[in-house]
């Protein structure tokens, strides 16, 4: 009997130890037939007034969008910015044409208005550098598919800005930052 039972005892703890084994090697690769755990968002953002001062010259080129796993992305391409940027960046209760204060209706739960210290035009020739028109899409921005943002409205191009409205889902957290020539707009898909 007492063979019986140091058997029994030496297959539980063969077993605990196999299962041990087992359990490490679920914990190292993560257990079959679920997938990765989701992405970690830093949303510290805030959604309060952001804006800096620089002093460019150079002219708007262009306005494109991108899709992030934590947030929808605005670019601002200035070509031959060589120092910093101004901008500011804000939501907005509605968004009115500057210089004429015309409003312009955008789509979206809130809205985000959008200055940056570079005309859309040369300075120098007055020939457009970006072709926009007052209270249309932005040219060339399709945003199917986006999570956060859902409308663009080109405003205007007055006193050496452009200001552009930007249509998201809800009052969410943004940065604004520059790298290079680009002025980068993020915002949140959640707080």
């Amino acid at each position: 009997m007492r063979r019986l039972g140091t058997a029994a005892a030496v297959f539980v703890l063969a077993g605990a130890g196999v299962l041990g084994t087992a359990g490490a090697a679920g914990a190292a690769t993560g257990p079959v037939g679920t997938t990765a755990p989701a992405t970690t968002c830093a949303t510290g953002w805030g959604s309060g007034v952001k804006s800096a001062t620089g002093a460019n010259a150079e002219p708007l080129k262009g306005v494109r969008t991108g899709r992030h796993a934590c947030y929808d992305r605005m670019v601002f391409d200035i070509g031959g910015a060589a120092g910093k940027v101004g901008y500011h960046v804000g939501y907005v209760d509605a968004f009115h044409q500057d210089g004429s204060g015309q409003r312009i209706p955008v789509g979206g739960g809130a809205i985000l208005q959008v200055y940056v210290s570079a005309p859309s035009y040369d300075p120098s020739t007055g020939k457009q550098s970006y072709a926009a028109e007052a209270g249309k899409p932005l040219p060339g921005v399709d945003l199917t598919g986006y999570r956060t943002f859902k409308d663009t409205r080109f405003g205007a191009s007055f006193e050496g800005q452009t200001q552009v409205g930007l249509g998201v889902r809800a009052k969410l957290p943004f940065r604004v930052q520059q790298s290079g020539h680009q002025l980068i707009v993020d915002v949140a898909h959640t707080w």
